[in-house]
């Protein structure tokens, strides 16, 4: 393990926020007030009416004499144009790409910088699995066409939140962006506390180094005495998350699933995915398919305990990516999380294995295609190791 485990931290006040039209608004108007400093940290990025939004923002953030710093994924910004970032500096803001494409890197060029955060004057945050795209929130029609979430922070654990932000910011002027140089710390997970109000806790992941944030979701499924609702849009999980949800099911816990449906970005990814299908049904699991959009939202939901950020707890992204989640104890946050994920479930298609069974055979071809090259892929990156 490399780099710190951050602990639990009490008093902090947290708000869940549905799709791009309610929680784009209250991100501009936290930069709108901002006095001190601004700190933005984004995978996906491309020009628009979001990202040019965003862009307003900033820049009257930087004429009132705020500090401005932005840290763009360097694949996930390639369609954002070089006039966003030539008026952002010429403003004076900073911004700096993890990792940009280059041909000679090779394999190196999966690394990327997945995570999902804005930071105030360091008394607001928001964490989550937005980018600044049309698709997460477009302006002239104040609606978005992929269903997300965002986390808006007030309280101590924002101080991880800007020491994980300043960690990275720094390390992108190494040759190895993704190893940050610190010293190996122990790796124990902090004990929850016996409280339900108030407690967050940052947890991350640096690509094939640091994993409390998996780690942690291992421990609360295998703790789970009562329900496991996990969404997320590409279901590619590990195989230690795998068996913690059938062996949860088993044992009499609720364990849903909310997953994609044909409309998704990455449909060979979906098709992968589908593979795990059958025995996580023959287990007790319940599988719903997000019918009226694109589900892009990352939430876990174990009894009380609540992870909302960017990771998707599939093998790709812990292999490569740089993630961050805030995990919640608090009642009323996960009250809030209980009627979002209850009125999505009520919008999808359950998968049983009546269902499942018949299934064309034009998907089973795909299937069974997509889940091969998977594998295949996994098993080769396994040998590398």
């Amino acid at each position: 393990m490399r780099g710190p485990v951050f602990p639990w931290r009490g008093g902090n006040r947290f708000a869940l926020l549905c799709d791009g039209e309610n929680f784009f608004p209250r991100m501009l108007a936290a930069i709108a007030d901002a006095q001190r400093s601004v700190e933005l940290e984004l995978y996906l990025v491309e020009g628009g009416t979001c990202s040019e939004a965003l862009l307003e923002a900033l820049l009257s953030a930087r004429a009132r004499g705020v500090t401005v710093r932005c840290l763009f994924d360097g694949f996930g910004s390639l369609r954002l144009g070089s006039a966003w970032s030539r008026r952002l500096r010429d403003a004076g803001g900073e911004l700096r790409l993890y990792n940009p494409l280059h041909w000679k890197a090779g394999w190196r060029n999966l690394f990327r910088d997945h995570r999902k955060l804005l930071l105030v004057d360091q008394r607001l945050g928001f964490v989550g699995g937005t980018g600044a795209t049309d698709e997460f929130w477009s302006v002239p029609d104040n609606r978005s066409a992929w269903h997300e979430v965002m986390v808006e922070i007030q309280g101590p654990v924002l101080a991880d939140w800007l020491a994980l932000f300043e960690r990275q910011w720094q390390a992108c002027l190494q040759a190895r962006a993704w190893r940050p140089r610190e010293a190996v710390l122990p790796g124990r997970l902090p004990v929850q506390p016996a409280g339900a109000h108030g407690h967050g806790r940052v947890t991350y992941a640096d690509a094939r180094q640091h994993r409390d944030i998996l780690r942690s979701l291992v421990r609360s499924l295998n703790g789970a005495r009562q329900r496991i609702w996990l969404a997320t849009p590409y279901f590619l999980p590990t195989w230690k998350v795998r068996r913690a949800l059938r062996k949860a099911a088993r044992r009499g816990v609720e364990v849903r699933l909310l997953l994609t449906s044909r409309l998704t970005d990455h449909a060979p990814v979906r098709y992968a995915g589908q593979r795990y299908y059958p025995r996580l049904l023959r287990a007790g699991v319940r599988i719903f398919e997000y019918q009226p959009r694109f589900l892009h939202m990352k939430v876990a939901l174990v009894d009380d305990w609540v992870s909302v950020g960017s990771c998707n707890f599939d093998h790709w992204n812990l292999r490569f990516n740089l993630e961050a989640n805030i995990e919640v104890l608090d009642v009323d946050f996960t009250a809030d999380v209980v009627d979002c994920l209850i009125a999505d479930f009520a919008q999808s298609l359950e998968i049983d294995l009546t269902r499942w069974q018949a299934r064309s055979w034009w998907m089973r071809l795909h299937q069974r295609v997509w889940g091969w090259l998977d594998r295949l892929v996994v098993n080769l990156l396994d040998r590398r190791r």
